[in-house]
Formats: structure tokens, sequence, C-alpha cells
């Protein structure tokens, strides 16, 4: 248990051993501004960082509708939850087509949520925007533009040193397909939203070399993955990435970017 700012002792905190989720949730709480009694939605929820916190500030007079695509993370967060926190429900939804029987919320969460907005990320905001009451606030956090700029290039440098031309593109196309913070604020601009906000915040995330930088499961649960997936051969991938993974010193420290767009709606 932790204490926060209003001096209560809480029984769903911001799990503090978690070195991803919990980061990113503490910037969006940040931004959002939350009240006892507000109806939340909380999109691509995962198994609940950070859906448990804001049913907690709530309170019972409150309600949050926590939304994922994955079967698994809904039952693992149900699992969780048990019989607590009754005005807090988990479904399997996906945030891209929410159906038109959902209702308007006062707040709209997100949390590492805009990832999952592919292919079409404004249309996902602008259906985001269609369930959110007028004079509610939509935050969403996300890993923006920049993040891990170390590593991409110290990665392009062993891709141009071993003439992998096509698979250099196709990294470059992946890092570029990211947001930046000014294209989160452009969207929720041309939404018509207003106070709109895009901040940022460094997050340094730790690693050894070798083994422990290849399964790293922040790094090779999204961000390696991309690396990986620009080789028709995978053995030359992992060839390249042993290298890579041994010259530590060269790309640490390595820097997540948290951004977090917040906006409210036009009463």
């Amino acid at each position: 248990m932790t204490e926060r700012g209003d001096d209560r002792t809480l029984r769903w905190p911001l799990p503090a051993k978690d070195p991803w989720s919990t980061p990113f949730a503490e910037a969006l709480l940040k931004q959002l501004d939350l009240f006892p009694g507000a109806t939340v939605l909380d999109v691509a929820c995962g198994h609940g960082i950070p859906a448990f916190y804001l049913a907690e500030q709530v309170g019972a007079t409150g309600q949050v509708l926590a939304i994922d695509v994955s079967e698994h993370q809904i039952a693992r967060a149900r699992m969780i939850q048990g019989r607590q926190l009754p005005w807090l429900r988990f479904e399997r939804i996906d945030l891209r087509a929410i159906p038109p029987a959902v209702p308007a919320f006062d707040r709209i969460t997100g949390n590492l949520s805009v990832m999952f907005f592919r292919p079409n990320r404004f249309d996902a905001v602008r259906g985001l925007v269609k369930h959110l009451k007028p004079g509610g606030q939509l935050v969403l956090t996300f890993p923006s533009l920049g993040t891990f700029d170390s590593l991409w290039r110290r990665i392009d440098r062993e891709m141009a040193a071993r003439g992998f031309i096509a698979e250099r593109r196709g990294l470059a196309a992946y890092i570029a397909e990211r947001p930046s913070a000014e294209e989160g604020r452009g969207w929720l601009t041309a939404l018509g939203l207003q106070r709109v906000e895009a901040a940022e915040w460094p997050l340094e995330v730790a690693t050894g070399p070798g083994l422990m930088f290849l399964h790293h499961p922040l790094l090779r649960g999204g961000f390696l993955d991309d690396v990986y997936e620009c080789f028709k051969d995978p053995r030359l991938a992992d060839e390249m990435m042993r290298a890579v993974s041994e010259d530590l010193p060269s790309f640490t420290p390595l820097i997540a970017q948290r951004c977090v767009l917040s906006g409210w709606k036009r009463w």
C-alpha cells in the first residue's frame, strides 16, 4: 500500500514493480482531472493498469468500463478483480469499433493505447471522442517518436555495414510510422477539442548486454520485433542483433518518450 496526494491509503495503487505500464499511467494521471462519481471509459485496458486505480478514485457513485480486444487480458483482469469494485466492468470490445449502445463518458483514458489504433489512428481517436460527454476529457499515453532513438541509430549503422539495404528501408518505415507528440496534438485539434496538450516525459529503460537485451520483456515485446520483421531470413537478423547486443555502451542509456495527449470536448 502507498500514500497518494489525497492522504488516503489506497487499496488499488498502481503496481510499484511494473517498469512500463505504471510509469506511463503515472504520466496519464498527471493530466487527468478525475472526480468522485465520474464515468470513465478506459480503452486498451490490458489487465487493469490504471483501471483499478481509476475505479477506486471515482468510488461507488461512479462507473468505469475497461475494454480490451484481448480475451486473455480481460480474463486476467476479472480474476484480479474478483467481487471487488462492482462499479468497474471489464469487457472484450475493440476500441476501434465501440458499439453505438455504449454511452458517453465524463472521461476517456487509454494507457499505452495509441499503438493499437493502427492503421487509422485519427479515425480511432474520432470514434473515442464520439463517446465523450460535452465538457469531458480525453487522455491517452503512448511511446512517441524519438523513443529508443539511440538504439535505432545503432541498428541502422549495423545494417549499413552489412549491406542490408532493403532491411534498412523497412526499419526506417517502421520508425517513421510511430506518431510524434505534435501529430497527436494535431488529431485532437482537428477534432475540435479544447485545451489540447501534448506533454512528454523521458523514461530510462535499463538492460544488460547479450541475452538480457535480446530477451528484455519490454524491448522484445514490441520494439525489437520490428527489427526482426524487416528480415526474410531470421538467421541474418539473429546474427546482426547478437552483435548489436554486445555493444551496449554505444546505445545506452535507452530513453523512451512518455507522451500524454489531453483535450476537452466543447460544451
